[in-house]
């Protein structure tokens, strides 16, 4: 019997289950196809899938026969009800696992760590993510569970990226975006990556080999200094400049580049305009926003009103890339300036 699927290339398959698990949309008891260099993902029955997710389709799955519990609440005690009303969605950075855990059920911290650590292979310490602070980025991380420090090597897309969670901003729920971007880069273009963090976006274009520049800029030292330690081990590497600067005192008198990266969703805003002009006619500029649901249709049209004044510009891509709250999503938008 046909079911819905969601086909997508294999490259992206990793941040694609992540990202349908976490939106509750993947079945667990149902096998992924590979076909053609893709894989199809099982979704249930009535979710709805955020357009460019991929392709949804419709595919005969096998059973998945069952191997252990399929949520990590399984493990934890108490009654069905009380189990339901702990955090379902957790994030995985190498060795290290982050959950944020709501005030009403803070008291369970512990056992949610406890079970997290036997359910995730590989896991070496829990996390409770207290969100990211400051104008550094840094994450306020409390451990649960296991033991050692925050910093790790998580692999993306075939990429070994240095990460600390509790030193500079990194998200694993961008996988997709990563490689995505970075497949946009065109022959000889040059990059800016500002607010880069650990610097995925310039790694993941670097390794493509397209780029003939690309300049990383965060004011956090500590992420430069990670950028710097993954930029060693890679191939291409060496096209990379990593900068410690603030996007007020790096962009004046900067030459226009062909893609500017822009990955800071909760104030970006702010910095719109300046960064329009570091973008050459003719670029592109990708750019990261938390947008609530019932202003969605008409935000990238509001964005391009504040950079009218830099050029002529129009919307290329617009997209949601996951929920971020019950009425928000992180929402990717691409802007081409189309004039001087």
């Amino acid at each position: 019997m046909s079911e819905r699927g969601l086909r997508v290339p294999r490259s992206r398959g990793e941040a694609t289950r992540r990202s349908l698990a976490d939106a509750g949309l993947l079945r667990t008891d149902r096998e992924i196809l590979e076909e053609e260099g893709c894989l199809v993902f099982p979704l249930v029955t009535d979710g709805v899938v955020p357009s460019g997710w991929g392709e949804v389709v419709e595919r005969a799955f096998e059973p998945r026969p069952p191997a252990g519990p399929v949520d990590y609440r399984e493990l934890i005690g108490g009654s069905r009800e009380e189990r339901d009303r702990l955090p379902r969605a957790f994030d995985v950075v190498g060795d290290i696992v982050l959950i944020r855990i709501p005030p009403d059920v803070a008291s369970r911290a512990t056992e949610i760590g406890e079970a997290l650590l036997r359910f995730v292979p590989g896991a070496r310490i829990v996390g409770w993510d207290r969100g990211v602070q400051g104008s550094a980025r840094r994450r306020q991380v409390q451990r649960i569970a296991g033991a050692g420090g925050w910093s790790t090597i998580h692999r993306e897309n075939g990429l070994p990226i240095q990460v600390d969670v509790e030193r500079a901003y990194f998200s694993p729920r961008l996988a997709r975006e990563h490689a995505r971007v970075a497949a946009e880069i065109r022959a000889a273009d040059r990059v800016y990556d500002l607010c880069c963090g650990v610097g995925p976006f310039s790694l993941h274009v670097a390794r493509d080999g397209r780029a003939r520049e690309i300049v990383a800029v965060d004011s956090n030292p500590d992420a430069i200094e990670l950028l710097r330690r993954s930029l060693v081990r890679l191939p291409g590497g060496d096209r990379v400049r990593a900068i410690e600067a603030t996007i007020e005192s790096f962009l004046p008198g900067r030459p226009p580049f062909e893609a500017v990266i822009l990955n800071l969703p909760h104030e970006g805003i702010k910095y719109v305009t300046s960064v329009a002009t570091a973008v050459a006619p003719g670029g592109r500029f990708f750019y990261y926003e938390i947008v609530p649901r019932s202003e969605f249709e008409g935000r990238a049209e509001a964005v391009v009103s504040r950079l009218s004044p830099t050029g002529r510009w129009h919307v290329a891509d617009r997209h949601v890339v996951h929920p971020y709250a019950p009425d928000a999503d992180l929402v990717s938008f691409t802007f081409a300036r189309t004039g001087a």
